[in-house]
């Protein structure tokens, strides 16, 4: 009995030195846990580890999705609490006025390149002989108009045509000519075709109208909600027949491969956590995951007064970001969890980091 209270005084003793050493000498909060824990482990006959635990909550990203362009809600195809995948399609849009749409532009489309090309094919045959007939036929009546005016001419001298009708057949003459003029440049027009600039003009308008129509199908395509991400379905906002406006959310989707876990690291124990580090993340059910350090805040969470003690620095605390594998998606959001840490797991202090 006496050995046995003599062996505790001892192990006290011990433990108060070293903690008060490890006090003393400025050793790192971390491994002044430890140090009690060691001893106490030394007489249980265990093997001293030097680990402390963190406490922390899980987060898990989510994105919002919506659609591109408003309209009713048709239907819906999946649920809160469903998995997801890229690519499934989770919502549909009313399309009849997105289809009415598409319709129009294909018809204008048409329409643009029916005037293109008829405009690089350039004129007919049966068009070119009909301006040259019609130049002949001005020809023709020129002809007429200029004998009529001679005749009249050589006859008003001898009394038997007067002023007047020699002016007429006059005008008649030179509106004949004027008529065989136009008639031959519009004949030449047709054989020469439309010019450079008409054309160009033309495929400007083509372009134009199949940009509206790729357009027009664009917006018919977002009237089908898919899935870009896997995960789960946590909120359905809306039910088939709201309207819903572009870019107003209609599902929240927890990303499950994207599991971390916010804890916090006081000031003292900053230097002995580095980004990269292995740590076991348990939960209170008693579920252990393999994770790593991924971030380490620069920043301190809570600023002190101006006129700072020694004891309000000891108060600062720096946000750690601890990324988890959870393949089995057990994790959810807010969920309390344990870090066990080891200042000796391996880890890299350049490796992969977590963005804040």
């Amino acid at each position: 009995m006496k050995k046995r209270v003599i062996i505790l005084l001892v192990a006290v003793a011990a433990i108060g030195l070293s903690v008060w050493s490890a006090r003393r000498y400025g050793l790192p909060g971390p491994v002044r846990a430890s140090v009690g824990r060691d001893w106490w482990a030394i007489l249980r006959g265990e093997t001293a580890a030097s680990t402390w635990d963190l406490h922390g909550n899980v987060e898990i990203r989510e994105t919002r999705l919506g659609f591109k362009v408003p309209g009713r809600i048709a239907r819906l195809h999946v649920d809160e609490g469903d998995s997801v995948r890229p690519e499934l399609l989770l919502a549909e849009l009313d399309q009849a006025e997105f289809l009415e749409a598409v319709r129009q532009a294909e018809a204008a489309l048409e329409a643009r390149r029916a005037e293109l090309a008829a405009l690089e094919n350039g004129s007919r045959p049966e068009e070119i002989e009909k301006a040259r007939s019609l130049t002949a036929a001005a020809e023709v009546t020129v002809r007429n108009a200029e004998i009529a005016w001679r005749r009249a001419r050589d006859l008003v001298p001898k009394g038997a045509v007067s002023q007047e009708m020699l002016d007429n057949a006059q005008a008649a003459y030179d509106q004949a000519a004027a008529n065989h003029r136009a008639a031959l440049a519009t004949q030449r027009l047709v054989e020469a075709g439309p010019r450079r600039e008409e054309i160009d003009r033309a495929r400007a308008l083509v372009r134009q109208a199949e940009a509206v129509l790729a357009d027009a199908r664009r917006r018919l395509a977002d009237t089908r909600l898919a899935s870009p991400v896997s995960g789960t379905v946590q909120v359905r906002v809306h039910e088939a027949g709201d309207f819903v406006n572009a870019g107003e959310p209609v599902f929240s989707i927890a990303l499950q491969d994207e599991v971390w876990v916010r804890t916090y690291v006081a000031e003292r124990d900053l230097e002995a956590v580095r980004p990269g580090m292995a740590v076991e993340v348990r939960t209170d059910g008693g579920n252990r995951f393999s994770g790593r350090v991924g971030f380490v805040s620069s920043v301190a969470e809570f600023t002190p007064k101006t006129v700072e003690t020694r004891d309000v620095r000891t108060q600062l605390v720096y946000r750690v970001r601890i990324l988890v594998k959870d393949s089995e998606g057990r994790l959810r959001q807010g969920m309390p969890v344990t870090v066990r840490l080891s200042p000796e797991s391996p880890g890299s202090a350049s490796g992969e980091e977590g963005r804040p």
